[in-house]
């Protein structure tokens, strides 16, 4: 049986991007109790599951700009740069 997911997992997850709150790929992924890559992969093969808004793909800027304020290592880690879902 799925955990239930609770309302401060989620918020504490939240950031402000392009003037929108929104949750990384990644974060949606450890939520859901899957790989990044898997969510991923949901959105390249079912694009019409995604309504255009939905998500939105960060720019090299803006994930420097991100990793800067959430500490995340340069060192390893995500090798293309992240999507961010929206509230939608």
């Amino acid at each position: 049986m799925r955990e239930v997911i609770k309302f401060n997992q989620v918020e504490e997850k939240i950031l402000t991007i392009r003037n929108q709150n929104v949750i990384l790929d990644s974060d949606v992924a450890s939520l859901y109790g899957v790989e990044t890559r898997e969510i991923n992969q949901a959105i390249k093969n079912n694009p019409d599951k995604f309504p255009e808004g939905y998500i939105i793909r960060l720019n090299k800027e803006e994930w420097i700009n991100l990793k800067s304020k959430i500490l995340t290592s340069s060192w390893g880690g995500k090798n293309k740069l992240p999507n961010v879902f929206t509230e939608k």
